[in-house]
């Protein structure tokens, strides 16, 4: 049974930084947070392993002493960014924690789940004296229930850049981050604004300044519009609480999060042409009109990066390969969003995960159908079907967001998945796709299926995953032969990736959440047969996901 908070003033404001108490705590008879020895490993040791170390690194001959210098200090603050995070999803000291894992295999682990709890495996702790993760982490009181939130009022209740803590007199109240971490937020602004002077491009140093001025504010409208205008700047950041997938609870709360990234022009260059069709394909959506009623904003634009930095929330447990921002309904209906393809890290999952489960999991006619290039657009197309559908529910009382409450980030992902197929096959045949076929995009779709299932529950990306995998085990869209191996059946997977987005689509439309609700409880799960093809990759030796040997050093930076 998980400990519980006590009705008092939980956090206390030291150093502009919220000290938080809770649940999750080692079940010792210590004082809260501390251990004596060091907590026993709860997994096998080879779950250890589950990770590949990849060295990130980028060439960066072609910037000047003044760019050079501007990165230095752009992952200064991507650094506060990640212990940040560390505060929203875990009540213990970060150095402390860590410190008292003696085994550096463990202590590595630790770190890239930033805690005792597995990410990948359903946040189940893998260290003894610690019960199951909070779902709402650190952002509410870990005894509050559903039930009490909802019927509790008070300001900013659904905000996303704010904490909920009770108040002196036991009622809930909510604490801005620009309060809860006043003095790191601080610093990083200041970061953010020293970078700005040595930007040689306009844009990126407007964006600079107004993203400081946003984590001072809580107010990122402005800088979300600005980094919507950015078009030609070399160097890009992505830094604050962004996606709400830590907050399992409600899915309101914003978790902190950085990337450093270096533009590839020629790539940017090849992919600038696909985000002109979304209008036309939002039209051509498989749902009563009713449901595509908006219009995509018309200054989306889709590039390719090699990342040099990850951050917390996007460094946490599976690595992000793509990004979809920003959130801000607001700004998609206006600008649509902006589509960062991160080239270097799809490179590293592909040669040392997916090729490799290919290789066990997909019959051997149709592997050669397993190739970079589909991988590649079946992600990048991903990120641009974020922007497809609805934002807004039909009855216009909500976002879908706040209707589907927890399930939103799931559901979503779900969506951005399978209008991504929809919009490649789309594509294929207006000939605006003229690189492989469209088996090569559904058997790597299959076998990416497998990579992301492996995430887990607690992700939304592998709970959607699971959604579909089902999905489209009950339509026939895939064979499964007796010794194990699956292949596409064409016709079946295109009528599945018909229904299943109509399906979504309408469940967002709706606000349904009922009706979410039923479809994760249905099919929201890996059954037995599943579970035992997954087993065959973890025999294999086949690294679940990839973990960045990263910073300064490895850049060659001052």
């Amino acid at each position: 049974m998980k400990q519980l908070f006590t009705k008092t003033l939980l956090a206390t404001l030291m150093g502009g930084v919220i000290a938080l108490s809770g649940c999750s705590q080692p079940t010792s008879n210590d004082s809260p947070g501390s251990t004596t020895t060091s907590p026993s490993l709860l997994v096998p040791k080879e779950r250890l392993a589950i990770y590949h170390e990849v060295p990130l690194t980028a060439d960066l001959t072609h910037l000047s002493e003044n760019q050079r210098a501007m990165l230095s200090l752009l992952i200064d603050a991507s650094v506060i960014m990640d212990n940040l995070f560390w505060q929203q999803a875990f009540h213990e000291n970060k150095t402390d924690f860590l410190a008292s894992l003696t085994d550096p295999a463990i202590r590595r682990f630790a770190d890239i789940n930033y805690g005792p709890w597995d990410r990948l495996n359903g946040d189940r702790p893998f260290l003894s004296g610690y019960e199951e993760k909070a779902p709402g982490a650190e952002f509410y009181p870990h005894d509050i229930t559903k039930d009490a939130f909802n019927k509790a009022s008070f300001a900013d209740k659904d905000g996303l850049y704010s904490i909920v803590r009770y108040d002196d007199a036991g009622n809930l109240t909510s604490i801005p981050y620009s309060e809860a971490y006043a003095a790191p937020l601080q610093k990083a602004a200041e970061l953010l604004r020293k970078a700005s002077e040595l930007a040689d491009n306009p844009a990126f140093a407007n964006y600079l300044s107004l993203r400081a001025d946003a984590l001072l504010s809580d107010d990122y409208l402005a800088s979300d519009m600005a980094w919507m205008d950015m078009k030609t700047n070399p160097i890009e950041l992505v830094i604050g609480p962004i996606e709400s997938y830590e907050d399992q609870l409600f899915g309101y709360r914003a978790a902190f999060e950085a990337y450093v990234l270096i533009k590839d022009m020629a790539w940017s260059e090849k992919l600038a042409k696909y985000a002109q069709f979304l209008p036309e394909l939002q039209r051509g959506l498989p749902v009563p009109d009713a449901y595509k009623q908006e219009t995509p904003g018309s200054d989306a634009d889709l590039n390719a990066y090699d990342v040099i930095y990850y951050a917390g929330h996007s460094n946490a447990g599976s690595k992000t390969i793509a990004i979809n921002l920003p959130n801000d309904e607001r700004v998609q209906l206006e600008k649509g969003t902006r589509r960062l393809q991160l080239k270097n890290a799809m490179q590293a999952k592909f040669d040392h995960i997916l090729a490799p489960i290919a290789d066990v999991l997909i019959a051997p006619e149709q592997r050669e159908h397993v190739t970079f290039n589909a991988f590649f657009a079946n992600t990048m197309f991903h990120e641009v079907a974020h922007g497809l559908g609805i934002k807004n529910t039909l009855d216009g009382k909500q976002t879908v967001r706040a209707a589907l409450k927890e399930h939103a980030s799931a559901l979503e992902e779900g969506k951005a998945d399978i209008l991504g197929l929809y919009m490649v096959q789309s594509l294929l045949e207006k000939g605006e796709i003229t690189e492989g076929t469209l088996k090569d995009y559904y058997v790597t779709f299959m076998a990416g299926i497998f990579r992301s299932v492996r995430f887990g529950a607690s992700s939304a990306h592998g709970k959607a995953n699971m959604i579909r995998f089902n999905y489209f085990a009950e339509a026939g869209a895939f064979d499964r032969d007796e010794q194990g191996l699956y292949s596409v059946n064409m016709d079946k997977m295109s009528a599945a990736v018909a229904s299943l987005s109509e399906r979504i689509l309408t469940l967002q439309g709706d606000g349904d959440y009922a009706g979410v609700a039923a479809l994760v409880a249905d099919k929201g799960v890996i059954k037995p047969q599943l579970a035992g093809d997954l087993e065959r990759l973890a025999s294999a030796s086949i690294p679940v996901d990839i973990v960045f040997d990263q910073g300064k050093a490895q850049l060659g930076l001052k």
